[in-house]
């Protein structure tokens, strides 16, 4: 899969049973791009854990495909489970080719692969997925599969990463959206490893949802498959527009919860937070109004996201989540003129005027701007910005927010000092000596 889509994506180990879910990724090859699926290993006489619900992924991954790369192992052999599935395949109608993994030697690998001809397939491809050798040839064969491609370009989806600790239901949720089991579900901890993504249609606008591996604390994780899984879903924030923070309502917030939160806001991006498994709540007309009110208290890092409460197993509210998501971005993309900045500003100051030093030296704000979206990031000029204490920086922080908006998105304030100023050349004049001198006599 890796080496196909030319990423080190999906996660490689030597232990068997890694890949779970069905994990997607982009490729291209001679001008053609597709979209690769990775499947689980399959297993047809053993039910154990995960092996039925890893059938059922590549069930559904070949009722989406239009051709189908039969890997098996050419140092292995032949095996009876490779023509067990091999006999599996010829009921489908896709067309199968055949890749002989680990055949590092071009003289010894026509030779690995000629066991392989009984199965039926058409022509073994010897390949190495480690060194990429004959896996130019393979996509050879598998471009001239592929149909015609669409010319219609899509809108560029809407990001969305489902975050939370394991077992809080992030698989379900994704199930819930989906209308099918896209994710595998399970009591035990730790069932994602993958990043997992899907893309569908809502509300008129295209979204990639981001399944993630639960997150631990560092300290609970072992290097190896969780270890590269957690790193994953650390990616699937960052590269995110919109992340949804999922909290179980039975255990309410918790330690870990917190640092995802704090992650979210560390890394700029929007927000919502989903409590799931509202349906186990015994409630009466106050419940929901207590528990939001508790839950925020906890989650500080990110009391600008807005909340709702779900059941994931019932599909309750689930489809609300994505117009608090889409308003969310928007807000997180949205810019704001100068003149409005600043009239907020004026009002700010009025109400309560910048701390003065004991001293008598008081703090002076002049002007503001946004310089940048995703997230909104605001510029304050100021004589100096060791006068402004931390209290007064969250209250002009609070005034944006309850002038402008941005629900949903985290705010950066950049408290530019006298000098700053001086020598900063992005704004669109350049103030001479004696205006600034008027202006430090009556800001803003």
């Amino acid at each position: 899969m890796n080496r196909l889509a030319g990423s080190r994506q999906a996660i490689v180990d030597d232990q068997p049973g890694i890949t779970r879910d069905r994990t997607y990724q982009e490729a291209e090859w001679v001008g053609r791009r597709f979209r690769l699926v990775d499947t689980g290993g399959l297993v047809f006489e053993d039910d154990s854990t995960f092996l039925p619900e890893i059938r059922e992924q590549v069930a559904l991954a070949l009722g989406e495909a239009c051709a189908v790369v039969m890997v098996v192992d050419g140092q292995q052999g032949l095996t009876t489970a490779d023509q067990t599935i091999a006999s599996w395949l010829r009921n489908h109608s896709l067309p199968v080719l055949l890749a002989v993994n680990k055949c590092e030697s071009p003289q010894m690998g026509a030779a690995l692969a000629a066991d392989f001809w009984s199965l039926g397939l058409g022509e073994p491809q010897p390949v190495s997925s480690i060194h990429g050798v004959g896996t130019g040839d393979l996509l050879d064969q598998l471009h001239d599969l592929l149909p015609e491609q669409q010319q219609d370009q899509e809108a560029e989806p809407i990001q969305l990463a489902i975050i939370g600790r394991p077992n809080v239901g992030k698989s379900s949720l994704l199930n819930a959206v989906c209308g099918e089991p896209r994710s595998i579900v399970s009591p035990v901890s730790g069932t994602t490893r993958d990043a997992v993504d899907t893309q569908i249609q809502r509300q008129g606008q295209c979204w990639r949802l981001v399944d993630t591996a639960g997150i631990r604390r560092r300290g609970r994780v072992a290097y190896g498959p969780e270890f590269f899984g957690v790193n994953r879903s650390f990616k699937a924030i960052a590269r995110s527009d919109v992340c949804l923070l999922v909290i179980d309502a039975l255990d309410g917030v918790t330690e870990q919860d917190q640092r995802l939160a704090g992650r979210i806001a560390e890394e700029g991006r929007a927000c919502v937070v989903v409590v799931n498994k509202w349906d186990a709540v015994a409630k009466d007309t106050h419940t929901m109004a207590a528990m939001k009110k508790r839950l925020y208290g906890k989650l500080y890092f990110v009391d600008w996201a807005p909340m709702t409460f779900i059941s994931a197993r019932t599909g309750q509210r689930v489809e609300r989540i994505f117009s608090l998501a889409k308003a969310a971005v928007e807000q997180h993309r949205r810019r704001v003129g100068t003149s409005v900045v600043n009239e907020l500003l004026r009002e700010a100051l009025a109400w309560r005027s910048p701390p003065t030093s004991r001293g008598g030296r008081q703090g002076r704000l002049y002007y503001g701007a946004q310089v940048a979206t995703r997230p909104p990031c605001f510029s304050l000029f100021v004589n100096d910005p060791k006068r402004f204490t931390d209290n007064y920086r969250r209250y002009i922080e609070r005034q944006i927010r309850e002038g402008l908006g941005f629900e949903g998105s985290p705010l950066r304030l950049f408290w530019r000092g006298r000098s700053e100023r001086q020598s900063r050349r992005g704004l669109a004049a350049v103030v001479s000596s004696s205006q600034q001198d008027e202006e430090e006599k009556s800001p803003l």
